[in-house]
């Protein structure tokens, strides 16, 4: 008997602002699915929230053939509901890739759901989603676990902060937001209102750091527990201004102002103090699958934890594919090795919580 696929559901789109990114991301994880081994079913989210059962994330994915389908709650199902003229038929799913970046994607929401749900999914958990979201948490826990974090103050509703407490340059961002949406380099003091301003467009409380003075440096990470895999560690060489990813019009084609190098053109030592921090920040926000950990590599050896993307971007330009492929891992097999690490990770459930 040939042997059955594992049905996948490849969930794309959502309500944040990096909606297009995860189109590409999704078209990428599709081009590098096995279809001896996977039978992929496509579950977009339009940008107002709708869930739609299509055939694939192109570009204009909406206006194809498309069914409302939403994810059903309760563990008998396992899978998706999808509703046609007041009926409704269901599809079960072995496991699923939540090809989904920022707020609703990566921040545990969606997590939680396929946990109540009782379906497999990959990458983080909820905990370690929603840690890793909020920079400012990430930095807390990190900073416990003995990593260096760069020093930082939180802004919330109602709030403000005295301008002048601070040293200059610093950087202002969402707490809670994907990318570099919304993030501003803040030179004088005077600059500060409307930086504020800006990131409060993204997310209601916001951060306030210190810009480190360093190489900006990443490591992808692949795996659980101690059984990590870490990719080649890359550096943004920049040319002017602060590194923005996803803020181009056209990023296939390149960023105006950054070029990622991988392998890193730093001493070996460097890239292996890089890799090993890396799997620490890891292992203290409890991640699981993947995460790419982004760092700043002083001159003086010290690296200091920037910030951790728990899904990272997955397109054909994006860092954490391109480390992994440089490591000798193609995005196929960081795919199986992923799908396996969903299938052999056990579900919450009462039984063990009451064990």
């Amino acid at each position: 008997m040939p042997k059955s696929k594992l049905r996948v559901g490849i969930l794309f789109g959502g309500c944040s602002e990096e909606h297009p990114i995860s189109i590409k991301s999704a078209q990428e994880v599709v081009r590098n699915l096995d279809p001896d081994t996977y039978e992929p079913y496509f579950i977009g989210i339009t940008r107002d929230g709708a869930w739609k059962l299509c055939e694939g994330p192109a570009a204009d994915w909406e206006s194809g053939v498309c069914r409302s389908a939403v994810l059903s709650p309760g563990r008998d199902v396992r899978g998706l509901l999808v509703l046609d003229e007041g009926k409704y038929e269901t599809v079960g799913l072995d496991v699923v890739v939540p090809v989904l970046h920022g707020k609703l994607g990566e921040d545990g929401a969606i997590q939680g759901l396929l946990e109540l749900s009782g379906i497999p999914y990959v990458g983080c958990d909820v905990q370690s989603s929603a840690l890793g979201m909020d920079k400012s948490l990430a930095y807390v826990v990190a900073a416990g676990a003995g990593i260096a974090t760069p020093n930082f103050w939180t802004v919330t509703v109602g709030e403000d902060i005295d301008a002048d407490r601070l040293t200059y340059p610093v950087f202002v961002k969402p707490a809670r937001s994907g990318s570099s949406f919304g993030v501003s380099k803040v030179a004088h003091a005077e600059e500060l209102p409307a930086a504020l301003d800006v990131a409060r467009r993204y997310d209601t409380k916001v951060l306030v750091e210190e810009a480190v003075v360093g190489s900006e440096v990443g490591c992808a990470i692949l795996g659980g527990g101690t059984d990590l895999t870490a990719g080649e560690v890359d550096r943004i060489a920049l040319s002017h201004g602060f590194f923005r990813i996803h803020q181009e019009d056209a990023p296939e084609t390149g960023s105006d102002n950054s070029t990622p190098i991988v392998p890193a053109d730093i001493p070996a030592e460097s890239r292996a103090r890089v890799q090993y921090v890396a799997k620490a920040v890891y292992r203290a926000l409890g991640c699981s699958g993947l995460a790419r950990v982004d760092l700043f590599l002083k001159d003086d050896g010290q690296v200091v934890l920037n910030e951790v993307n728990t899904f990272p971007g997955m397109t054909s330009y994006s860092r954490y594919p391109r480390m992994m492929a440089a490591a000798g891992i193609p995005l196929s097999e960081v795919i199986d090795r992923l799908v396996t690490g969903a299938l052999a990770r056990p579900l919450p459930s009462t039984e063990q919580a009451d064990a």
